[in-house]
């Protein structure tokens, strides 16, 4: 390599050597787990040094967090465009997109799913990640909320709870990811949104509807 492109290597943005410490860490974290991820595997996944990861990170500890709050950050602000948006032009358009997005590409992806999972299992004896975790799960969990008790108003349904149905909606998300990750040829991703449309088509029939056949 020369003079030339190790000088433009090191003097990448710190934003940039975050980002590609953080996506390293994610391959690592879905290979080996968290117990099996160090600072050496992450930095020769990236392709960099360890005392550029250090300067930046400091500590595995804090590499790890940061890698959370990412995965977690950016699912939560796709979700919250879709909650919020001016853009849809009904209930039910804006739940459509709802299930389109708990299971597109970017959110299914494999690693990233990997990571959350990895996490969610650590998160009992390890109060920092349960903090985290458990703020996305209560702020997805109020959105929701609203939305579907709009759809039961809508409807005119009174008896339904609408927070025991985004609840169950997020369980069964949750479930469904976790399957599809493990056996993703008994649960391809596909079948896993078919299964989440098939539990609101019946709880919110006038706003989610089946597909012939």
């Amino acid at each position: 390599m020369t003079k030339t492109a190790n000088k433009t290597r090191r003097a990448q943005p710190r934003e940039v050597r975050r980002e590609q410490l953080i996506q390293a860490t994610i391959k690592c974290i879905a290979r080996h787990g968290l117990s099996g991820v160090t600072m050496g595997r992450v930095t020769r996944e990236a392709g960099l040094s360890m005392g550029i990861a250090n300067l930046h990170f400091e500590s595995k500890e804090k590499l790890l967090l940061e890698t959370l709050k990412l995965v977690t950050e950016e699912y939560a602000a796709g979700q919250t465009e879709i909650l919020t948006s001016g853009d849809y032009p009904s209930t039910a358009a804006r739940i459509e997109a709802l299930l389109a997005f708990d299971f597109n590409q970017n959110v299914a992806d494999k690693n990233k799913l990997a990571v959350w999972f990895a996490f969610l299992g650590e998160a009992k004896s390890r109060p920092t990640y349960q903090r985290i975790c458990s703020r996305q799960d209560s702020l997805a969990e109020e959105k929701i909320t609203a939305l579907f008790q709009l759809a039961l108003d809508e409807a005119g349904d009174k008896k339904a709870d609408a927070g025991l149905l985004a609840a169950g909606y997020i369980a069964l998300v949750d479930g469904l990811w976790l399957n599809s990750l493990v056996d993703p040829r008994r649960l391809p991703w596909k079948k896993a949104l078919r299964a989440a449309r098939q539990f609101l088509a019946s709880a919110l029939p006038q706003h989610i509807s089946l597909p012939p056949g």
